[in-house]
């Protein structure tokens, strides 16, 4: 059973060292849902991302309103932490909430905001952005 986003943020502040929450985000990303190996692909790949990041989409329908569900992967332990943080995030939400759910509040509390290397951000950034994308094109063929 995945871990909820307020299970993780619940563990997260019973972690007072920053090693301890990288090892937590490891052990997160061991957890990832496998992606299919076909998924690997370059329409699945993530720009942006230093490390190679892989997101699946799937959307389906709850009456007028569509909701997606993700799986993705990453070849870097710590980045495959992040992945789980987001699809903990987004996955199997309407369209309309991931738009309007920003994920900033999220990095703040963890403080991943000011642990994250700058090329790493740019990567999770690349991640929320392809992840709102798939939900405006969702929304824009509802």
């Amino acid at each position: 059973m995945p871990a909820t986003i307020n299970e993780i943020i619940e563990n997260f502040e019973l972690l007072d060292e920053w090693d301890d929450r990288y090892r937590y985000l490891i052990e997160l990303g061991r957890e990832l849902t496998p992606m299919p190996e076909a998924a690997h692909n370059e329409e699945n790949k993530v720009r942006g991302c230093a490390s190679q990041v892989w997101l699946e989409t799937h959307v389906t329908r709850e009456g007028d309103e569509p909701v997606l569900t993700f799986l993705g992967d990453s070849d870097a332990h710590i980045v495959r932490g992040l992945v789980y943080l987001m699809l903990a995030l987004y996955s199997g939400h309407s369209a309309r909430e991931i738009v309007d759910t920003d994920p900033q509040a999220l990095f703040a509390k963890l403080g991943l905001d000011a642990h994250l290397t700058p090329q790493r951000s740019n990567g999770v950034r690349s991640m929320v952005e392809r992840i709102k994308s798939d939900a405006r094109a969702a929304l824009a063929a509802a």
